[in-house]
């Protein structure tokens, strides 16, 4: 029951469409990764936004 590798590779797009795509695609990335990793940054110096998911109450 092993894997058949042909079926798991997709059709390659014409190269020249892909490669513009690409770049506009990766330079996006690229973009929001710094944005987000700015946004930690400035998130970090401050305290915790929400104590996290759960709430334990003070009940027992």
């Amino acid at each position: 029951a092993g894997t058949n590798p042909i079926h798991n590779k997709k059709p390659k797009k014409a190269k020249t469409e892909e490669d513009e795509e690409d770049k506009a695609f990766k330079a996006k990335q690229q973009a929001d990764k710094k944005a987000r990793e700015e946004m930690a940054k400035k998130a970090s110096g401050k305290g915790p936004l929400s104590g996290g998911g759960i709430k334990k109450s003070g009940k027992k």
